[in-house]
């Protein structure tokens, strides 16, 4: 039996709580929250055995194998780091760092204590970009000519999520002062990975704009200066010579959490569509490119993050997506920002 420890009991330890109750050998024992009260009544409500109001606490006890890291953006190098010096496994969220640097500095730490670790990029579990890799890699396109892929959201411009205007979970997201790295940290590593993985290319130069747009008189509310990027719009060349172009964005009216991607190559395309509950694989190949016809295609199901992670556990073997995979990705968002900022495109080294 792997005993779990979730550590973070946010809005994102629900979902974790459900995603391991249906693996068979996992538990999760123990959960962890500073604020006061706070972990005592998520375990009484999800039935956890143990609580503890800080990480020290916890790896004190020690009765727990691997750990899901579900706290805020900005104190997962410092609580992964603590857990991996228990030589504790490791299931991160994501952005596993707010920069290139201390992904570099958690990565090699893990792999140095040879445990397993991976980072929870949700859009992974989307059956249709398992899929799409799979044919771009047996050659069913072709030659990769062009890559488009976005990912759009719109809580900006609709209350549908709340309103941002006066609730604190939103408001933090536009604050650099307060953690944020605006929409190309939160969700531009999802729109990176996305991209990248089902292309089966890296990315070796990218040219980025980023627009924080006026929202509030004085940009500001409360204490939360909103300086944080709203949009950002990419071009760049993957390893091949195709061309990529990429944009993230939370004034897309209309998209709650959409993300697309279509890969066109000199014998076809495949697109992918997916809200991260729902997708969709379509592909124009053969007779139907001269007709410009696409089909919906029915890929495989295919395992989930939390399952592949208990895999990992089983086997002793890293499952994916790793660090090192979450850190290339950092490495793309540190450049987009370089790029903006100089507006001059960035190789990747």
């Amino acid at each position: 039996m792997h005993r779990i420890l979730l550590l973070g009991t946010g809005g994102i330890a629900g979902h974790h709580v459900e995603e391991f109750a249906g693996i068979p050998g996992c538990s999760i024992v123990a959960c962890v929250d500073q604020v006061p009260g706070r972990a005592a009544t998520f375990a009484g409500a999800n039935k956890i055995g143990d609580c503890f109001e800080s990480l020290e606490a916890a790896i004190a006890w020690s009765q727990f194998d691997a750990a899901i890291n579900a706290t805020p953006d900005g104190v997962h190098k410092a609580t992964t780091l603590a857990l991996l010096a228990s030589g504790k496994h490791v299931f991160c969220e994501k952005p596993l760092a707010p920069n290139h640097a201390d992904a570099l500095v958690m990565t090699e730490a893990a792999e140095a204590a040879g445990v397993v670790n991976m980072v929870n990029l949700t859009y992974r579990n989307s059956p249709a970009i398992q899929e799409a890799r799979r044919m771009v890699q047996a050659g069913a396109i072709g030659e990769l000519r062009h890559v488009e892929a976005s990912y759009r959201q719109s809580w900006l411009v609709s209350k549908s999520w709340g309103n941002w205007r006066v609730e604190d979970k939103w408001l933090w997201r536009l604050s650099s002062r307060h953690g944020s790295t605006g929409v190309l940290g939160d969700v531009g590593i999802h729109i990176l990975d996305f991209a990248t993985y089902g292309a089966a290319q890296d990315i070796v130069s990218l040219h980025a704009d980023l627009v924080t747009f006026p929202k509030a008189e004085g940009e500001q509310i409360g204490d939360y200066v909103l300086d944080a990027n709203d949009s950002v719009a990419m071009t760049a060349r993957l390893k091949s010579g195709a061309l990529a172009t990429i944009m993230a964005s939370r004034y897309t009216t209309g998209h709650a959490n959409d993300l697309s991607l279509t890969l066109h190559g000199t014998k076809g395309a495949i697109k992918v569509e997916t809200d991260g509950k729902v997708s969709h694989l379509s592909a124009c190949l053969g007779g139907d490119i001269d007709l410009q016809r696409w089909r919906t295609l029915a890929p495989p199901d295919v395992k989930r993050n939390a399952r592949r992670f208990a895999d990992a556990l089983d086997s002793g073997q890293n499952g994916d997506p790793s660090f090192r995979r979450a850190a290339d990705m950092q490495k793309l968002i540190d450049a987009a920002f370089e790029s903006s900022a100089t507006r001059l495109p960035v190789s990747i080294g």
